[in-house]
């Protein structure tokens, strides 16, 4: 009987590390990134950063809100070309492919929750920057305009 405490112990306390562990590597980090768009006035911008698996597949699904000048950057290990949908994902969005040294070289617009289309990237891309549909317009950020990370991409 005292061997089966310490079993369901040991088990039990394992499962509590694993959950505690899994939810640390799973949360989000924020930064800030800024723009040098047409107008040559450096935009500025907090995001989520979504570095992991398990970030980067969650995203922004299932969320009814996003702060008006956020948005989250996934950041990929290698370039690649890229394909996001919009499936459980109520907000409309713009997302923007980024390459290796910070430029934009993709925009495209997205429509909430339809599952029927895909936003796949043209060219190689080690980072995608989701946020709210029209925001790279009203702010002049444009394919060539660069990202300037600030230290964000550092794990």
């Amino acid at each position: 009987m005292e061997n089966s405490k310490r079993l369901f112990r040991a088990v039990f306390f394992l499962a509590l590390f694993l959950c505690f562990t899994i939810s640390i590597a799973s949360a989000p980090r924020f930064c800030s990134i800024r723009f040098i768009g047409e107008r040559l006035i450096p935009v500025k911008m907090t995001v989520e950063v979504a570095d992991t698996d398990i970030l980067r597949s969650r995203g922004l699904m299932f969320r009814r809100s996003l702060d008006p000048d956020g948005g989250i950057l996934f950041v990929f290990d290698d370039d690649a070309p890229r394909s996001f949908w919009m499936k459980n994902t109520y907000l409309p969005l713009s997302i923007a492919y980024i390459g290796v040294d910070g430029t934009i070289h993709e925009i495209y617009d997205m429509e909430p929750l339809d599952i029927s289309k895909t936003y796949p990237s043209v060219m190689p891309a080690r980072y995608a920057l989701e946020v709210h549909k029209g925001w790279f317009k009203r702010h002049g950020i444009v394919p060539g305009c660069r990202v300037v990370f600030d230290g964000c991409l550092g794990k």
